[in-house]
């Protein structure tokens, strides 16, 4: 291997447990290594629903995007924190009802990225599929390199999916979410949900990730997460747990995750 994906590769540590792989793990993937399978396992044990979780965590972003490029007409997707490709990604669903929908993926993982190159190619010829290294802690870079690809005149919607966990202060999350949703334009969307410490058994699991080598994960209150939705209009239902949101299945249970869709006036 040489050149750019080489230089990536390098920067692999395949002992050291990795958010993005763990949670590929948990989806049945197969882009992770024995580290990230110990510590996955290890959540597990104390909290089983994780897999269930790491599962709905997909189905609500394909509701979600279906909801945004079918309904309210949005053609632009900033997807913060993309993680491991894994099916049904961002830019195949709104692809499939809008061709010319445009996605920007964001992520700095260097495994995302050789993964990124190699499956996140626009689904259509009519729309448009990129990849930004970068961390969400630099909004600034973020919005920049993006406007590579989007207007931000026009609607965008921007998705954090489950990764503000990550940063253990709330107003610095709530900082990065408003200064990327300052810089969209009027009918623009939030996509965000994240896991919440609404069991005793998810904050147990929450526990074995960090104990066994893995990136600590912050768990909220619901109505912590609602507050990054200052200044939003909640779609309806709302902020709920995210098998709950716009459920195609009569019997849809809740977990310890909420979401919800919000509308910049």
């Amino acid at each position: 291997m040489a050149g750019p994906d080489a230089e990536l590769a390098a920067k692999l540590q395949p002992d050291v447990p990795h958010a993005a792989r763990i949670w590929n793990y948990w989806m049945g993937g197969k882009d992770n290594f024995q580290s990230d399978r110990a510590a996955g396992d290890a959540v597990a044990e104390v909290y089983p629903e994780i897999v269930v979780m790491a599962q709905q965590s997909r189905v609500f972003l394909v509701r979600a995007v279906r909801y945004l490029a079918a309904e309210a007409g949005i053609r632009q997707f900033l997807d913060i924190g993309t993680g491991l490709p894994t099916m049904q990604n961002t830019h195949a669903v709104a692809q499939a009802i809008a061709p010319d929908s445009r996605i920007v993926y964001v992520d700095n993982d260097p495994m995302v990225l050789v993964h990124a190159r190699a499956l996140l190619s626009s689904a259509t010829s009519e729309g448009v599929t990129t990849y930004v290294p970068a961390d969400y802690h630099d909004p600034e870079k973020i919005l920049a390199e993006a406007a590579r690809t989007l207007d931000f005149n026009q609607p965008i919607a921007v998705m954090c999916m489950g990764v503000m966990g990550y940063e253990p202060d709330l107003d610095v999350v709530r900082s990065i979410v408003g200064r990327t949703m300052d810089a969209t334009a009027s009918g623009s969307h939030l996509v965000l949900w994240d896991g919440t410490n609404t069991s005793p058994e998810v904050v147990s699991g929450a526990e074995r990730l960090a104990e066994n080598g893995g990136v600590p994960y912050i768990l909220r209150s619901p109505e912590d997460l609602a507050s990054c939705f200052s200044g939003l209009t909640m779609v309806e239902p709302g902020l709920v747990p995210i098998p709950l949101w716009r459920p195609e299945i009569a019997d849809a249970k809740g977990i310890d995750a909420y979401g919800a869709v919000a509308r910049k006036p």
